[in-house]
């Protein structure tokens, strides 16, 4: 049996990077509803706009997992 090592590392590159960027984007996703919370209190637009961007967060991150299992399956 023979390893091929570069081929794992850019399995494992990919993944952490992958992996990152996902739990980056849902904690924006999370900031942004914490965000939108406290604009609510104090009235005005930015509540719209972080609760929309928080939700646009929470989409790409749908869509990502989505994709990922798309890969997976077919």
């Amino acid at each position: 049996m023979k390893i091929d090592w570069a081929a794992l590392g850019s399995v494992f590159g990919v993944s952490l990077v992958a992996t990152v960027a996902l739990v980056g984007l849902f904690t924006l996703g999370v900031v942004g509803l914490t965000k939108q919370e406290s604009a609510a209190a104090g009235g005005g637009g930015s509540a719209v706009l972080a609760r929309t961007g928080a939700y646009a967060c929470f989409a790409l991150c749908a869509a990502a997992v989505t994709y990922g299992i798309y890969l997976i399956v077919v």
